[in-house]
Formats: C-alpha cells, structure tokens, sequence
C-alpha cells in the first residue's frame, strides 16, 4: 500500500464504469484503467459521481473497486463510499477495504441534511471514529445539497482518520478558505476541472477530475506547466471546452461518448436515471476531444 500522503497529490481520476447490458464489464474497466495511467494520470477514485455510484448494486461497487485496485499497481486508489446514515457509510467503506483500496472518499448525509454545522461535524466524526481506512470528505453541495462548512473541515483535520478533502463545489474562494482553515499535511485537491490551475497556482495537492478519462496526457502535461502560459492555455483550451459539454450533457454520459470516441471503451452505455446521447451531442463531443488533443 503506498504511503498515503505523499501519494494522494497529482491527478486522480473519477473512473467511469463501462457497462455491458447493465453489467460491469470488467475487461473494458481494466483498459480503462491502464489507458489512464498510462496517460500520466497519477491514480484512480472509482465509484464516484462519474462513476455512478448511486446506480450500482453493493455488488457492482465491490466489482468495480477489486477490478481497478488489480488493474492499478502501485498507483492509489480512493474508493466513493457515499451514504446516507453513518452505518450505510462503514458498511461502504468496509466494502472498498475488502476490495482493496488505499482509502475512502464519504460525503455528508443527503436528501436529510443537516440542521446545524455541528450535525455534519457529528457525522463525519461517527464514521471516522469507526472507519477501517483513511478517509476524504468530498464536498459536492450540489447533488449532497449542503455544503461543508470550512470552520467545519479544519475541524475534522485534525482527526487520525481525515486525511484530506475533494471540493467539487465549483467556488475558488471557499477552497482557499478551507486550504486557510486545514493544516499542511491536509491533502486538499480541486474537483472542479476547469479550476485546478487556479487551485495549483494557490496550493493546492492536486484534483480529482472526471476528464483524466479521455484526456489523461493532458492533465499530465497541465501538472507540469501549472505556473507557466502553456498550463493556462491547456486549461482555457483544452480541457474547459470539454468540461462545459460536460456540465451541458452529464459527466458519466459525456465522458463515456469522449472514451467510445477514443476507441478506449467499447460502449456509451450508462445506469438509469441516466441515458445515452444523441448523435448531435456525440459528435459535438468527439470534436472537442480532437480539439483537445491538437493544443
């Protein structure tokens, strides 16, 4: 197992799961795995949003974690663990260690969320006290419907267990709030892909981010060059493009279009609610893939 903070920076990527008549298809998983980290993508955070967590059965999750830790190496891997009730979310985090992940990513209750900030601290602390890995909160207040208050990370830093947090909430300054708010051994990484050379240029460890699907070398190069114009130029020209498309059509079935476009997965397939797109929008897509591909 690597050693965990000094291995969670860099860019780790939401992988999708590629489905076959709605099941995991783990040969394509596995490629897609290897395409990634093959890209220069520094490690691998399956069942996420991207991945489709909420769509899977317990024993897809375990499928789909065990496929991509096997397929990993040496490369890191926090496993989603998402739940709504503190002993749903162990449960999830006791499946990901089984399936041999690094860590956890948990985010706070949804649909019941908190009436008080000391309610969302209450939580994380319940299942941290309790958790077999080492966690990250994952602050996405737009699918949880509350966010993570930063007084309430810097909070939570200083448990054993919390050893970092992906903000997904699209809003620079509250991540540089949190970054004020959290001590240096806290791994603080951008969700919000069109804002990691900001966040880079700030301080930040490094993002989670759903484009290292399609365009791992890419985000390997934008690492490199984070300080300099040609980062800025990765970032305005080839990854924002993409990222909007993105956010117009729903990342797990965008993304997947952009794999099928790259010939890396075989199949734009996707979990209900979630359906795949038209023609129009694929190839909308592949162009802005390709586009991406020439900056």
């Amino acid at each position: 197992m690597p050693t965990l903070d000094s291995s969670f920076t860099g860019v780790l990527c939401p992988i999708v799961t590629p489905l076959a008549d709605g099941e995991v298809d783990e040969e394509a998983l596995t490629s897609l795995t290897e395409f990634i980290l093959d890209g220069g993508v520094d490690g691998l955070f399956p069942c996420g949003t991207t991945g489709e967590f909420a769509s899977l059965a317990p024993e897809q999750r375990s499928q789909v974690i065990s496929t991509v830790v096997e397929a990993s190496g040496d490369a890191p891997v926090i496993a989603g663990a998402a739940g709504t009730s503190v002993p749903e979310t162990l449960a999830r985090i006791e499946e990901a260690e089984a399936a041999g992940a690094d860590a956890a990513a948990i985010v706070g209750p949804y649909f019941h969320t908190a009436n008080d900030r000391e309610g969302t601290q209450r939580f994380f602390e319940a299942v941290a006290d309790e958790s077999a890995l080492p966690l990250f909160l994952y602050n996405i207040p737009m699918y949880v419907g509350d966010a993570i208050d930063a007084e309430t990370v810097g909070a939570l830093a200083e448990h054993d267990s919390i050893r970092g947090m992906k903000d997904t909430s699209g809003d620079l300054s509250y991540f540089l709030s949190v970054d004020r708010q959290t001590h240096e051994e806290f791994v603080l990484m951008q969700g919000f892909d069109t804002l990691l050379v900001p966040a880079l240029r700030m301080g930040s460890n490094g993002g989670v981010h759903a484009l290292g699907n399609v365009i791992p070398e890419v985000f390997a190069e934008l690492l490199d060059t984070a300080d300099d114009e040609r980062g800025a130029e990765l970032q305005s020209e080839a990854i924002a493009p993409l990222f909007e498309l993105c956010v117009e059509y729903g990342f797990a079935p965008a993304t997947k279009t952009a794999l099928v476009h790259r010939d890396v997965i075989p199949s734009e397939e996707v979990k209900p609610p979630l359906v795949e797109l038209d023609e129009d929008a694929k190839a909308e897509i592949g162009e802005a893939v390709d586009r991406a591909l020439e900056i």
